[in-house]
């Protein structure tokens, strides 16, 4: 008996020891990203600044409304043109960022395709989001800002 209470007592204290060395890092995480894909499916967007490689072509983007579908499509359209695309947050774990990241794909040949990246946040509002895709060709870095219609 004496020898079941000690193996009973040893495993409580070894699941004691597990779950409060867990971080909640992975519960923090997951529900910031939640709240990010939450704030981007809440409504339409519009592209406020576009600065690639140094050069300002936010017109290119004038006129086209995005929204972000919660299963991962991502469209823009002028009420002529409609694109898709798609996105998504993830944790960025790069060595330069411990931070989520809104990753975009166009798998198109125009001005669309320039916003295919990962792009880190920078500041985030419900109204209002910066990125950067951080250059690592001496380039300058690229800034997308959305502001919600």
């Amino acid at each position: 008996m004496n020898l079941k209470n000690t193996f009973f007592s040893t495993t409580a204290l070894f699941l004691l020891l597990l779950f409060s060395a867990c971080s909640d890092d992975d519960d923090t995480n997951n529900t910031t990203e939640i709240g990010i894909e939450n704030n981007l499916v809440a409504g339409t967007w519009r592209i406020s600044k576009f600065i690639d490689s140094g050069q300002d072509e936010t017109n290119d983007f004038n006129g086209f409304t995005f929204t972000f579908e919660e299963s991962g499509v991502l469209s823009a359209t002028n009420g002529t043109i409609t694109y898709e695309g798609t996105w998504n947050v993830g944790f960025d774990d790069s060595s330069d960022s411990d931070d989520f990241e809104l990753t975009i794909v166009f798998n198109l040949t125009n001005d669309f395709e320039d916003l295919t990246d990962d792009w880190d946040f920078i500041q985030q509002s419900s109204s209002r989001m910066e990125l950067i895709d951080r250059s690592d060709d001496g380039e300058p870095d690229d800034l997308l800002t959305f502001e919600k219609n």
